[in-house]
């Protein structure tokens, strides 16, 4: 089949774009196998397609309340992310009988039988505007590395059986979803690192003459295959990364 499904059919896809089998490709099948994990590293770290967006519901346990931190070094599919924890306990959270949102209900202030729902709405951001002056959102911090999200708030802020939501990024697993195999970028990314890595092995041979007036040109492809690793990351940077998004904090 022409068109990768697996990590399998994806590695001889890239060889036989590089000329297998009417070229010997020298490379070992190790240094194919950590090529292609360079590949889908890099896919992961820049193409807009190789992570999702996840909102994750997490209970708070009393570890969680003690070390005021919750663990997703076990988590499937890896968190590589955290951008935010929604508010906890914040005003306008329906949960409360007492939150201003329920207040403004339970009083009238509004009418939804109205033609317009614009005061609600205005009153609603200026409420969650006042808020985030005078409580702010809450502080976290998180390393890829470690996969530990630190909440920096009191430990009686965080209640037992009550629930947090996450709000992060998760790799995607090929595995699962064999359609990433086939994603044309990645293709190319990596057929381009296999060519580097033989132009490598070739280079080290530069100049022996083989039966027949035959020389290795390692060199040559090595160059070629920088070249083109260049050109595709620029091109990953350009047309497939989500823009950067400024700091909040």
């Amino acid at each position: 089949m022409a068109t990768p499904i697996s990590r399998d059919t994806f590695k001889e896809y890239c060889l036989r774009s590089l000329g297998k089998p009417v070229v010997d490709i020298n490379v070992d099948d190790a240094q194919i196998e950590d090529r292609i994990d360079d590949a889908l590293q890099y896919y992961r770290d820049y193409h807009f397609d190789g992570t999702e967006r996840i909102i994750k519901k997490v209970e708070v346990t009393q570890a969680i309340k003690d070390s005021k931190s919750i663990d997703f070094s076990n988590e499937s599919p890896e968190i590589i992310g955290v951008t935010k924890l929604l508010n906890i306990g914040d005003s306008t959270n329906s949960s409360n009988l007492f939150n201003i949102r329920y207040q403004i209900h339970l009083n009238d202030l509004f009418d939804f039988t109205s033609t317009t729902y614009l005061p609600y709405v205005t009153a609603m951001r200026h409420v969650e505007s006042l808020e985030e002056i005078f409580v702010g959102s809450q502080p976290i911090r998180f390393n890829r590395h470690t996969n530990v999200v630190n909440i920096d708030i009191a430990s009686e802020d965080l209640i037992v059986g009550s629930f947090v939501i996450v709000d992060g990024y998760a790799v995607i697993n090929p595995d699962t979803y064999t359609d990433m195999w086939s994603d044309w970028w990645l293709r190319r990314y990596g057929t381009c690192l296999i060519k580097k890595q033989w132009g490598e092995n070739l280079k080290k041979f530069e100049g022996m003459q083989m039966p027949g007036g035959l020389t290795f040109n390692g060199q040559k492809i090595w160059e070629e295959a920088t070249e083109e690793q260049r050109s595709l990351e620029q091109e990953v940077i350009n047309s497939y990364s989500l823009p950067v998004m400024d700091m909040e904090g």
